[in-house]
């Protein structure tokens, strides 16, 4: 089943924060090029919080998750019209250094991407790009540990990153991305290339993570979200203009969302009936 051409966003509007917001992203629209990619979405993201994003494929859920944190930057042809604000500063102002966002607003991938040096490079990689003057070990440490890994990898530091299992390089990767100790966590489908196993282990230590950090998820799996996420936003998808415009349907507690979904056309995504 398609979604329907115009739904409209009151449902994702009325949606109240009931904790202080840390980003508040606010699109008019998302432009590739001439291409409309994602209109009118509006997503607080609570602090402490794991807010999930869900949808179709090309709903638009991984460039607004990118846009978080200026990442989609480094696509020359990206627009954006509207505002993200972090703290209440808008970081797509003109004065605001890309580089230093991302300092304070990290990003795990979907494909665990370890460099090919060390494991304790890898985590001191972020820390000396900033000109860290601190204790480097005990910040190697501390990320390690933060990200489950430490007990695992302690008496190998030396070896390399790529010799680690797929789900051991993706929480090395969440541990370099946490050694710099930002204020949130972006992750943009971190289990997608996870066995069962691993993917647990990521999703304990995201629980774990929200203790310290705000965390952004995008995720197709929706049995991952009723798992990890406090806040869930369903993204819809647009065809009216012939191509595929992403834009935010709902936005509530998981448990609403899922159990009690406001919109007809997260009624049927979540129960199955159109992809």
């Amino acid at each position: 089943m398609t979604a329907p051409i115009e739904q409209t966003v009151s449902n994702a509007a009325s949606y109240t924060p009931t904790s202080p917001v840390v980003i508040n992203c606010d699109i008019d629209k998302i432009y590739y090029g001439d291409f409309l990619a994602v209109r009118k979405s509006v997503v607080p993201i609570e602090k402490n919080k794991i807010t999930g994003f869900i949808g179709p494929s090309g709903c638009g859920k991984s460039t607004v998750l990118r846009s978080l944190n200026r990442m989609n930057d480094l696509i020359s042809v990206f627009r954006l019209e509207g505002q993200v604000t972090y703290h209440g500063q808008n970081i797509y102002a003109r004065n605001v250094d890309p580089v230093v966002v991302r300092r304070y607003i990290g990003m795990v991938f979907q494909q665990p991407n370890p460099f090919s040096m060390s494991i304790y490079d890898n985590v001191a990689f972020g820390l000396r790009l900033n000109r860290f003057k601190g204790n480097m070990d005990e910040r190697v440490q501390k990320a390690l540990e933060g990200a489950a890994l430490w007990k695992e990898v302690k008496d190998k530091l030396k070896n390399s990153g790529l010799s680690l299992s797929g789900g051991q390089q993706q929480r090395l990767c969440i541990a370099r991305a946490i050694a710099t100790e930002p204020d949130v966590l972006l992750m943009d489908e971190p289990c997608s290339a996870l066995d069962p196993i691993a993917t647990r282990q990521v999703e304990e230590l995201m629980l774990e993570l929200k203790e310290h950090y705000t965390l952004a998820l995008v995720t197709h799996n929706m049995q991952q979200a009723m798992r990890v996420a406090d806040n869930t936003c369903f993204f819809g998808v647009d065809i009216s203009q012939g191509g595929r415009t992403g834009y935010l349907v709902e936005m509530g507690k998981t448990k609403q969302v899922f159990e009690d979904p406001q919109a007809q056309l997260t009624k049927e995504y979540v129960a199955g009936e159109f992809s």
